[in-house]
């Protein structure tokens, strides 16, 4: 019998919406009890005193790398960085080389997953063979084998027929489509937002217009099919607009925002940096005041990280000929908190709901909830004394990041996947 018990810790739960000082007694990988100062023999115990113990952390948003690209990311790395980052429970995105889309390419990252992750791995499929915008996976086969999604991220379907269908193949099992929102036909390659910034640095950009039209169209075949939709890093007011008015009318809609798109704009591109290129792309300061307004009334439900490490020899190359992309998975919780909360913007609470349980709800799996007999995923915070980011400790591949240097909130003491501790803080 393993038994761990957390004691002193500040404990907040939104399923229960506890916040208070709590002991947590966990028995063979689940919590067994929360109560006032349990009295428990235990293999373990943890001193919490002065921290913060929070669900498992979430992440409905990673590029795992893995198979293809393991130069990056792999199964192996995203799950020590996720364990970093206080995640217990992560998506992969299946936009892989080659792609998810069958089931026994899926059942590759998840047999992987069961032996050699630290955290719960969940696998989402690709909507269209080969993400060629050409022809529907085996719904049928992929939602047996217990993929968590649907998604073509890095692109949208452009044949809105063929999303149709695929929307309605999905509702027949009950599964999401998770939309990377981009009109291809208008993106002309643009690297940055399309402002004066664009015009400043001398790229070409991308508008709006490129994420608002078809995150229109997907609400509104959602609304139409009541197939669960959900939008991923959302980066424009237009969205934000459209969310509200749809979500008013009923439609099943849920949307996620990240960090850096809720914290800078392009007034913060330094120049020919590509830690700050990332698709969708940084935007004007007014969307950014739009989506933090956004995550704070309820319209964006979750908080992601579109996790997407890349070599440092590829950042390199500057904004014309570097990929797409930023890793989060290790400071996600940090930036919010020291962002939003100590903002005022959110609460400690609002926060476990927005990555934790909000997205485990989502997903539809056991996560996100401190309750008596959920599976004890957890994660110990220190939000009290400040850290400075330093890509050095990061444990992916990858270390392109804009924050690199940034003074945060939120260090990561402890992280307890089904009663393991996964990761523990040296100091």
């Amino acid at each position: 019998m393993n038994t761990i018990l957390i004691q002193n810790g500040r404990v907040v739960d939104p399923d229960t919406k506890k916040d208070g000082v709590f002991d947590i007694f966990i028995e063979d990988g689940v919590i067994a009890e929360v109560g006032k100062k349990l009295e428990k023999e235990a293999d373990r115990v943890i001193d919490a005193e002065g921290l913060t113990v929070l669900p498992g952390l979430v992440d409905l948003h990673v590029h795992l790398r893995d198979p293809g690209q393991e130069y990056k990311e792999d199964v192996v790395t995203g799950s020590e960085a996720a364990a970093h980052g206080g995640v217990t429970s992560l998506l992969a995105m299946p936009n892989t080389h080659p792609p998810m889309d069958s089931v026994n390419r899926i059942g590759y990252v998840v047999n992987k997953a069961k032996t050699q992750a630290d955290v719960h791995v969940y696998q989402s499929s690709t909507i269209t063979k080969g993400m060629k915008g050409e022809e529907l996976v085996d719904f049928d086969a992929i939602a047996e084998y217990g993929v968590l999604g649907f998604t073509e991220d890095g692109k949208s379907v452009m044949n809105t027929d063929l999303l149709y269908q695929a929307m309605k193949k999905a509702k027949e099992h009950d599964l999401p489509i998770m939309e990377h929102c981009e009109d291809i036909t208008m993106v002309r390659g643009g690297v940055m937002n399309e402002d004066e910034n664009a015009e400043r640095l001398g790229f070409p950009g991308i508008s709006n217009t490129v994420e608002d039209v078809i995150v229109a169209r997907d609400c509104v075949l959602a609304a139409e099919t009541g197939t669960k939709l959900h939008l991923q890093h959302c980066s424009t007011a237009g969205s934000v607009r459209i969310i509200a008015d749809v979500k008013k009318d009923g439609a099943p809609v849920t949307a996620e925002a990240c960090p850096h798109h809720f914290i800078l704009s392009s007034d913060d591109i330094p120049g020919d940096d590509a830690n700050y290129k990332m698709n969708p792309p940084l935007r004007s300061k007014e969307d950014v005041a739009a989506i933090r307004r956004g995550i704070i009334d309820g319209t964006i439900d979750c908080i992601s990280t579109d996790h997407a490490p890349h070599s440092e020899d590829e950042k390199k190359r500057g904004f014309r000929n570097s990929p797409f992309g930023i890793v989060g998975i290790e400071t996600s919780a940090a930036l919010t908190y020291t962002e939003l909360v100590r903002t005022g913007d959110l609460t400690l609470m609002q926060m476990a709901e927005k990555m934790s349980y909000n997205p485990a709800k989502i997903l539809g799996i056991p996560a996100g909830s401190l309750r008596e007999g959920m599976p004890a995923d957890i994660a110990v915070f220190d939000f009290e004394h400040p850290y400075t980011i330093d890509t050095k400790t990061f444990l992916s591949r990858g270390k392109n990041t804009p924050f690199a240097g940034r003074e945060v909130y939120g260090a990561v003491k402890f992280t307890i996947v089904d009663g393991k501790v996964v990761w523990e803080a040296r100091n």
